[in-house]
């Protein structure tokens, strides 16, 4: 299994050099004052262009821009057991998209959801946020998304139905960089 250390150390600690991987926090983020802004970090050579991974249990996620290169996004994850795991593609993006509870969260928590089984229009108060790229494995919609969020304070916690929030102007960035069809895995914690 790859985990976070290793996904973020590069050749450069085999030389001697002083990789970023050491200054790296390497326990969840709400644990230290750090901020929640993208940074870019050196990781593993080996790692594919354009593909996107999350370690839920450090709440972040890498876009991989170049090789050996990612920028790092803090995030918000699903509480234990509803993250999702493994492998998927974005299967497609939208901006400002609308939202309609999964049925599983009807039945778990009918009190929070059964009001919205009608869907939520695209907007600043969406659970959606501004952006969201659609996780498919195949050709099947898995139900999981990466998006925004209008709570940006949930993030660096494990608060949602298993989906991976980060702040709005966050998600952006990342939408606008990221092609449908590219590769995301989610380690397991």
């Amino acid at each position: 299994m790859l985990t976070r250390r290793h996904f973020i150390q590069t050749a450069g600690s085999a030389l001697g050099l002083a990789p970023l991987a050491a200054q790296a926090h390497v326990g969840p983020p709400h644990t230290t004052p750090e901020s929640f802004d993208p940074v870019v970090k050196r990781i593993r050579d080996d790692v594919a262009v354009n593909s996107i991974h999350v370690f839920p249990s450090y709440f972040v996620l890498y876009h991989v821009t170049a090789p050996g290169v990612a920028t790092e996004y803090h995030v918000a994850v699903g509480d234990a057991g509803r993250n999702f795991r493994g492998t998927a593609r974005v299967g497609r993006k939208a901006e400002w998209p609308s939202w309609t509870p999964t049925k599983n969260m009807i039945r778990r928590e009918p009190e929070t959801y059964a009001k919205f089984a009608g869907g939520v229009p695209g907007g600043p108060d969406n659970p959606l946020g501004a952006r969201a790229l659609y996780l498919y494995r195949g050709n099947r919609d898995t139900m999981y998304r990466i998006h925004g969020t209008p709570q940006p304070w949930t993030i660096g916690t494990a608060v949602s139905s298993g989906c991976i929030r980060l702040k709005n102007e966050h998600v952006i960035q990342l939408y606008n960089q990221v092609e449908v069809g590219a590769q995301v895995k989610v380690w397991p914690s």
